[in-house]
């Protein structure tokens, strides 16, 4: 049976170009599937394999190091999650831009039961750190939404929109957690005081929380092939716009302005003729290695987002 394994961990390391190399011999080594990040300040990824390989990879992030938020989910018959394996070295193992964080202090992590009760007190404002394509399929009650197109966009809305005198109680929350450890740090760093973060994120909520005393609404967006998961964390009913990453329902899937690989409502007037005509190419050649058995790698998804945007301008 295949599974999917997500996981991150703040830990100082020497030299992420030689963790890089001895995580992307064991991955092939196990056969994963799936990307992972390493910076000097720690690991994050999300992998897919049989049981045996993730629990090999498992055991080493722990002794390695000493990986605790790690997240286990089922994968659907048929679908591989991830094309390849890749292990990257990057700045950041979530990207942030602010150099001058101290990350000394997180906010405090509460579990799923104190959180719905924390979410209800009408003194605390709860904030959903993830960006504008995610939230809409899915959000928690009461949420505001930092309308970001990138986490880095983040600390500038807090500049701009929240004030440690007059929000004195905040509470956060993400897809697996990470995203909170640092945008909890940042407002300690500020001078909030009381901040708080759903331990574990929104998965680990769905997972510990009966469906009759759920304060989530929709499905939540994942960083896989399956796109979404719903309450019961179950591959959602969700699609991909290849062009954009921005989840479609069946509705936007029907509509006239989406075609696959190409467009959807969300960026077709972001687009210009000429790169639409782009990606209807790389389609076809998706296409043609399919015929042949073969896997095409095709454009990068979050280049052809900014190259979008780009264009737009």
């Amino acid at each position: 049976m295949r599974r999917v394994l997500a996981f991150y961990q703040f830990v100082p390391l020497e030299s992420p170009e030689t963790e890089r190399g001895r995580l992307q011999a064991l991955g092939d080594d196990l056969g994963l599937r799936g990307t992972i990040l390493v910076a000097e300040e720690g690991v994050n990824g999300t992998v897919v394999g049989d049981t045996q390989a993730l629990s090999e990879l498992s055991q080493y992030l722990t002794d390695q190091y000493r990986v605790k938020s790690q997240k286990w989910s089922d994968l659907e018959s048929g679908n591989s999650g991830f094309h390849r394996f890749k292990v990257r070295v990057k700045p950041e193992i979530v990207s942030f831009g602010v150099d001058d964080l101290d990350m000394g202090e997180t906010g405090e992590h509460v579990d799923a039961q104190a959180w719905n009760a924390l979410i209800a007190d009408p003194e605390v404002i709860v904030i959903d750190t993830r960006n504008d394509y995610e939230i809409d399929i899915g959000t928690f009650d009461r949420a505001v939404s930092p309308h970001t197109e990138s986490f880095r966009q983040f600390p500038d809305w807090v500049s701009e929109n929240l004030d440690p005198e007059k929000h004195t109680k905040v509470a956060m929350f993400c897809t697996g957690g990470i995203r909170c450890e640092k945008a909890s740090s940042f407002l300690l760093n500020r001078g909030f005081e009381n901040v708080y973060q759903l331990d574990g994120g929104i998965l680990q909520y769905l997972e510990d929380t009966p469906a009759e005393d759920s304060r989530w609404q929709g499905e939540c967006f994942v960083f896989d092939q399956r796109v979404s998961v719903n309450a019961n964390l179950q591959q959602g009913q969700y699609k991909q716009c290849y062009a954009c990453r921005h989840p479609l329902s069946e509705a936007e899937l029907a509509s006239p302005d989406f075609e696959h690989g190409v467009s959807c409502p969300h960026c077709i007037a972001e687009t210009s003729a000429q790169r639409r005509e782009q990606f209807r190419e790389r389609q076809h050649q998706v296409r043609l290695a399919a015929e042949r058995g073969e896997q095409h790698i095709g454009l990068d998804q979050k280049k052809a987002r900014e190259q979008a945007k780009v264009e737009a301008e």
